[in-house]
């Protein structure tokens, strides 16, 4: 009984760390992908840099 329990444990713990992993290359991604909804909204936004002296 006790090594199924700790089995369960084990299992649930490598599942809640694939979890987690998952989770922040779905954060990653997110924010790619505003940078790059941001840019196709305002593309000139960036591009150059008016200096006057």
């Amino acid at each position: 009984m006790k090594v199924a329990q700790e089995t369960s444990v084990f299992v649930m713990k490598m599942a809640m760390n694939i979890a987690k992993g998952q989770n922040m290359d779905l954060i990653k991604m997110l924010e790619v992908n505003t940078k790059i909804m941001e840019q196709s909204v305002n593309p000139h936004i960036g591009e150059s840099i008016d200096i006057s002296l």
